[in-house]
């Protein structure tokens, strides 16, 4: 396939609300696939939100902290790895009914009685089976109370209708070897999941295509002041800053698409709740090649070696009965 058209889900998913974020969720993989979209693609920890209440709340035995992350683990979806149903097992049927990839961040609990979050994103292909699962390999700065820092598992592209899809989680953008180990594997597009969209975001975004000769989709969080519960209203807005508004948006969106020269093919789209569609042209990737292949003619295997560990990590722990 040369062309393929994909989607970036700029809406809000219901806070803290498992059950009607999912129900959401397959409303927007339909509603997409129904204006042609092979790839769906939603923000950083869409499910079930970005617990930004955690820069403001980061005290020990911070109480109020304490009560939202029991609610956080309460409403996170945990994760079936042997191929059974799961929490997603909606957004999964939907992919399949539709023939349509989906890439959705989330926060994964680890197991249904654990008390360890990551924050993820899971692929999801046209079969509703996972085609890959990554978990942020460090969470910036306070994010570390709240997510585990994931493993090399989930540094893969894989193969879809689409094309050749990797991921990457906000920060990790900044990580050159997290950048250089998904460059190696031939990335035809690349899904770039944020919480929101700074400049320094577009930079990352517009920097990681031109040095990866690939589409890059940047999935950013549109929250408002209306789309959080009342009882939530003022831990998150302690989170996200003192300007933060007494009403209006808290996360203003920005999604957007990159081509593989750099340039804006969707430019950011801030302050509208939308989905954002377009239709690429795979072969523009390999057009830029010419000029520029990292992992290929530009690289020097002879001065730089890489080693990537991509096993998966547990708790460590082993039981003989």
């Amino acid at each position: 396939m040369t062309q393929t058209t994909v989607a970036i889900v700029q809406h809000p998913p219901a806070l803290l609300d498992l059950q009607e974020s999912v129900r959401r969720a397959v409303g927007h993989i339909t509603e997409a696939a129904h204006a042609g979209a092979n790839l769906v693609v939603f923000p950083e920890t869409w499910l079930t939100c970005y617990p930004a209440w955690v820069f403001g709340l980061a005290g020990w035995r911070d109480t109020e902290a304490q009560h939202w992350h029991a609610r956080l683990l309460e409403q996170s979806p945990t994760l079936d790895h042997v191929g059974g149903d799961d929490d997603l097992d909606p957004i999964r049927k939907a992919a399949a009914e539709c023939g349509t990839t989906v890439v959705l961040g989330l926060n994964e609990r680890a197991g249904k009685a654990s008390g360890t979050l990551y924050n993820s994103l899971v692929t999801i292909g046209s079969d509703g089976s996972t085609l890959n699962l990554h978990r942020k390999l460090t969470p910036t700065h306070t994010e570390r109370i709240v997510w585990a820092a994931g493993d090399g598992a989930g540094l893969r592209v894989v193969d879809t209708p689409s094309g050749r899809i990797g991921s990457l989680i906000c920060w990790e953008h900044f990580n050159p070897l997290a950048r250089q180990a998904l460059h190696a594997q031939n990335e035809e597009i690349h899904i770039a999941a944020w919480p929101d969209m700074p400049e320094s975001h577009r930079i990352a975004a517009r920097s990681y295509a031109l040095e990866g000769r690939c589409f890059v989709l940047s999935a950013g969080q549109i929250v408002s002041t209306d789309d959080l519960p009342a009882d939530l209203l003022d831990a998150y807005r302690a989170g996200v800053g003192p300007e933060a508004p007494q009403a209006g948006l808290l996360f203003d969106g920005g999604s957007s698409i990159v081509g593989p020269d750099g340039t804006w093919v969707v430019e950011p789209v801030f302050g509208e709740a939308r989905t954002v569609i377009a239709t690429l042209d795979i072969a523009r990737r390999y057009e830029e090649t010419l000029d520029l292949d990292v992992a290929g003619h530009y690289a020097r295997a002879d001065v730089f070696q890489l080693s990537v560990d991509r096993s998966r990590r547990d708790s460590g722990v082993t039981f003989m009965d």
